[in-house]
């Protein structure tokens, strides 16, 4: 993908660098529902089930994807999503909750020559098309 929507800053990477040495890999998914859904969850990767609608924003921290759920990505689709982590507790289904500290999205709007070139990209895949 030549314009990314979504990277993770430095101290995110950080956390899920350990998240990672804790659990083996890892994967994000934002919801949107109740329960912190407007935040993304971590989990270990093949443990949460994607849905066939939902929509592979990206791969972060290398090799890391990050899913939404259909209707959050309709309402997100025009905007950069860069996941922090800041003090606090999130949701307990979280990897990170017992680490004291929890991800959280900062957002802003694409820019004109961002929503040109992701307009020439293929689609994000969905669900649907997701092999692991």
């Amino acid at each position: 993908m030549a314009v990314p929507r979504v990277e993770l800053t430095d101290p995110a990477t950080e956390l899920l660098r350990t998240l990672e040495a804790q659990h083996g890999p890892v994967m994000f998914h934002q919801s949107g529902g109740c329960c912190d859904g407007s935040a993304p969850m971590c989990y270990p990767r093949n443990e949460f089930r994607v849905g066939a609608a939902d929509v592979l924003l990206g791969r972060v921290a290398g090799d890391t994807p990050f899913w939404m759920s259909a209707d959050q990505y309709e309402y997100w689709k025009h905007t950069h999503l860069t996941v922090d982590v800041v003090p606090g507790r999130g949701s307990g289904f979280s990897l990170e909750a017992p680490e004291g500290v929890r991800f959280l999205i900062r957002s802003r709007l694409l820019t004109d020559d961002e929503v040109l070139a992701l307009a020439a990209e293929p689609p994000p895949a969905s669900g649907a098309e997701y092999e692991g």
